[in-house]
């Protein structure tokens, strides 16, 4: 029974400090924690929202890049037709001209063939008519100054 005496008076006398624990709990409560709890929840909150626009704005960035992307692959496809379009046109230009050059210069091969079959029969004609005045010549030549026997002709 002792004990229980002793123990109750123990308790009695804690009694005063357990109440000055609770109620420095209870003001630590309400006067700290809370308003930090509530502050750090806020805060959570904002980096949550700020994290989501983030991302929202990255994925917006994103599709931003790709579109810019689609329009710069196509406008490069046009460039590149473009001049395709117009190395194709001067390959063509430069064709008629090498053609038209051949063309030319094919004319002018033959009526330079026409012009030496003209001289060559004018010439053939010219020798044809002096043949017998040449053949005269030669014959009077020789007969003029027959070559000496055994000797050389001259």
């Amino acid at each position: 029974m002792e004990i229980l005496h002793q123990l109750s008076e123990l308790f009695l006398q804690a009694a005063p400090t357990v109440v000055l624990v609770l109620l420095f709990y209870f003001f630590l409560s309400w006067a700290f924690f809370k308003p930090v709890q509530k502050a750090m929840a806020e805060r959570s909150g904002l980096i949550e929202g700020a994290r989501a626009e983030a991302a929202a704005a990255e994925s917006e960035a994103k599709a931003e890049l790709d579109t810019y992307s689609e329009a710069l692959r196509k406008a490069r496809g046009q460039i590149y037709a473009e001049q395709e379009a117009a190395r194709q046109a001067v390959l063509a230009e430069r064709g008629k001209l090498i053609q038209a050059v051949r063309n030319r210069a094919q004319d002018e091969v033959t009526a330079a063939k026409a012009k030496i079959a003209q001289d060559l029969n004018s010439a053939r004609a010219e020798l044809e008519q002096q043949t017998p005045a040449l053949a005269g010549e030669i014959a009077r030549a020789i007969l003029q100054n027959p070559p000496a026997p055994g000797g050389a002709a001259r």
